[in-house]
């Protein structure tokens, strides 16, 4: 394989040279067809425009060259020019008001053209403007050009190029491909799939276990995956070394207010799992960078299992197997293109590529593979003992603060005999909770030994952000390169998991004399999307009905899932809900599935 600055260079003269990408001998799609007539009629527009700016230029240099300024509204022949001109103007106006642009309740656009005397107004429908994730990384606000480069090389084009190119099994190039796929696009996936089926009782046919069963079975006879994965006993073993790294660091804080050291704090631990987030954190609040996890993602952790620990069971190197993951979130392709998980020895990635519950939604489409059918195909593939659908409580988007919170509950009872109660406040909106946690004493006294944060989306991120630097005492930086993120080695820093319970209930009333009550924050679970990753930019889009009802296929209004509205919670309460099935198959236990990671961590130390 081109080591990765070759690729980086190629990319670069190709965005200077603008060489056209190959195209395959069937042509263009019909997606990429549409995007050419859109850019042809945006570069007519923008012309157009540009055109009237620079001709109103040469037309006011004109009129006012060789002028006195004093002049220009006189009563001379400078002023003549003046008023033509501004006549000319205010004519071009009220002509333009011919044509005028109303908003419907709906906030849909309509184009009216005035009633005249021998016609009645006519209305014509606009369609909605849509921006690409190329549009968005266009602006290069938020991310680098190398960034972008590295985000445009993974695509379900690229995945479909790669398997297609696979030399086959007895070929000693061959690359095993293995599909990780995570539990948010599955109920994601599962969701617009009820709304496509015909059953009378969608919701008890299409069932999550059905859709992963389909995607299964989608994945290996039609794509040409070997291996097939969910991401929960990743998200699991992620858990598992989140709650030991936030114990580290608060042996860290601890021994340091004892010591007197100044050094950089400890606490409050905030969560790395959103790449969105560390993304944001390196490019404008460097000052936050110590306060974040080192754990890896669920994403990244699946990428070590399937590259080292699945490589090895299989006899192979990492670079002999190609891993691809589905994600809710078009940041995951950042994460993943990341040199922290990138292997000098074996010149792989943890994951080879990532697309989004969009675009596998768009490769469904394109092979007629419906996900309510009932016929499931049986396909047996290994599994290595990997469980699927790992039960958890807490957040959906991965259950980061209820994992320590649950920790920190175990910890009192077992150390101190102290039963616990927690409480929880909603500060604006259901995406900022903050929450605590009270240990009663045998005499009723309470004491507060944990408090945290939930907080969803950017706006309530800069919030956090700020009471965070106030309550350590950090002061803001200037942005810049920040320390790489994830970086660890051995099988206990490069695993990491979690398990839950409901924040809303509570194990003890507490007393009204509360020991600790401004403790500041000890942890924060930060996700960049509102709602959090249920929400992802590049979940499915809700499929809208026909507007026939003898109708019953759906029509998806947005193909890849790129211009998923964060302002639809109805759609997201869905898919919420979908997520939290229980599946009726699902026999996996805690205990179990500790087992197999603490066996899974002990084999790759060995390793080391």
């Amino acid at each position: 394989p081109e080591a990765p600055n070759d690729l980086y260079v190629e990319a670069l003269d190709n965005l200077k040279t603008r060489k056209p990408p190959p195209r395959a001998p069937g042509g263009l799609t019909e997606t990429e067809k549409e995007q050419v007539r859109r850019d042809y009629y945006a570069n007519i527009r923008t012309n157009l425009l540009l055109a009237w700016a620079l001709s109103n230029a040469l037309l006011v240099g004109c009129i006012l060259s060789g002028v006195n300024a004093k002049d220009t509204f006189g009563k001379t022949k400078a002023g003549e020019k003046t008023r033509a001109y501004m006549t000319f103007v205010l004519a071009f106006v009220a002509i333009t008001n011919i044509i005028r642009f109303l908003v419907d309740s709906s906030g849909v656009y309509h184009e009216v053209e005035m009633e005249t005397s021998d016609t009645k107004p006519k209305s014509r429908k606009l369609e909605k403007a849509e921006i690409s994730l190329n549009d968005c990384l266009a602006c290069s606000g938020c991310i680098t050009s190398a960034e972008t480069v590295l985000i445009q090389m993974q695509s379900h084009e690229e995945v479909m190029s790669v398997l297609k190119s696979n030399p086959p099994p007895s070929s000693p190039d061959h690359r095993i491909p293995v599909l990780s796929i995570s539990p948010q696009s599955i109920a994601s996936l599962a969701s617009t799939a009820r709304v496509a089926s015909t059953s009378k009782d969608p919701m008890g046919v299409v069932t999550l276990a059905h859709v992963w069963e389909r995607l299964r079975a989608f994945a290996v006879e039609e794509l040409g995956f070997e291996l097939v994965f969910d991401t929960t006993f990743a998200r699991h073993i992620a858990l598992r070394e989140h709650v030991r790294e936030f114990e580290e660091r608060k042996e860290r804080a601890r021994n340091g207010k004892k010591n007197g050291e100044a050094s950089e704090p400890a606490l409050p631990m905030l969560a790395s799992a959103c790449p969105g987030w560390i993304c944001y954190a390196e490019k404008t609040h460097a000052e936050m960078l110590p306060l974040i996890s080192n754990t890896k993602s669920p994403q990244q952790i699946m990428g070590t299992l399937v590259k080292n620990w699945v490589a090895a069971k299989l006899g192979k190197r990492p670079d002999q197997m190609y891993h691809v993951t589905v994600m809710p979130c078009y940041d995951k392709k950042l994460e993943a293109s990341r040199q922290d998980f990138y292997s000098e020895q074996y010149r792989t990635r943890d994951v080879d590529c990532v697309i989004t519950t969009g675009e596998l939604e768009l490769l469904l489409q394109e092979r007629n593979w419906g996900l309510s059918d009932l016929a499931t195909p049986s396909t047996p593939t290994e599994s290595f003992g990997i469980p699927n659908f790992v039960p958890h409580q807490g957040s959906s988007s991965g259950s980061w603060l209820q994992a320590i919170m649950d920790h920190v509950q175990e910890r009192e009872k077992k150390e101190s005999g102290r039963d616990c109660s927690v409480k929880s406040k909603i500060i604006r909106s259901a995406d900022y909770e903050e929450v605590t946690v009270e240990a009663i004493a045998a005499d009723g006294q309470a004491e507060v030994v944990f408090r945290g944060a939930k907080c969803y989306g950017f706006r309530n991120l800069q919030n956090i952000v700020r009471k965070v630097a106030k309550e350590t005492g950090i002061k803001g930086s200037s942005a810049g390169p920040g320390r790489g993120r994830g970086r660890v080695t051995g099988a206990a820093m490069a695993l990491r998991a979690r398990r839950g319970k409901d924040t809303s209930q509570t194990d003890a009333a507490a007393p009204t004399a509360v020991v600790g009550e401004d403790r500041p924050y000890d942890y924060v679970e930060v996700m960049a999307c509102p709602a959090g990753c249920v929400n992802g930019g590049g979940q499915a889009r809700r499929p809208t009905k026909l507007a026939s009802e003898a109708e019953a296929t759906p029509t998806i209004t947005d193909t890849a899932g790129m211009g998923s509205r964060w302002g639809d919670r109805e759609w997201v309460k869905i898919v919420e809900e979908t997520y939290w099935e229980r599946l009726s198959t699902t026999t996996v236990s805690k205990e179990s599935t500790d087992v197999l990671a603490s066996r899974i961590e002990q084999e790759m130390d060995s390793k080391e």
